[in-house]
């Protein structure tokens, strides 16, 4: 899969309402999976949305999530920019650009979904997400 660069916007708990609004907007195949089947079914958020993705006939994605309980939402502060394939090299490779100069808040490493993942804001602000997918088994 090449890599993709798509925005991704965190909801206040309305991430399937609004994913499903989307999809009526731009028609295509939405993919919902909530906390409960990433491992946290005993959570208050296990009903959430913890990831979300819309790709469209047009070549459109949109991902999305709730925020969990105990993360901040701030509306209009809620988007990140998300960079998402499984070319390893070069998604560190962007990653470590990105990254310098910036602040880190979730190192770049293997998550309970099996792919390596990380969050930072760049020198200019802009919060990124890359997703590295791993080979299924």
């Amino acid at each position: 899969m090449a890599s993709r660069l798509n925005p991704y916007i965190g909801f206040a708990g309305t991430a399937r309402q609004a994913m499903e609004f989307y999809e009526s907007v731009f028609g295509g195949t939405l993919t919902l999976n909530t906390f409960a089947e990433f491992g946290t079914p005993d959570s208050p958020d296990a009903d959430k949305i913890m990831h979300g993705m819309l790709e469209t006939d047009n070549g459109f994605t949109l991902m999305g999530a709730d925020t969990p309980a105990g993360m901040e939402h701030n509306a209009g502060d809620n988007i990140a920019v998300s960079l998402s394939g499984d070319d390893a090299d070069e998604l560190r490779g962007y990653w470590e650009k990105l990254s310098d100069g910036g602040t880190v808040s979730l190192p770049l490493e293997k998550q309970m979904w099996g792919d390596e993942f990380g969050m930072c804001v760049d020198q200019f602000g802009i919060p990124w997400m890359v997703n590295i997918s791993q080979p299924q088994a």
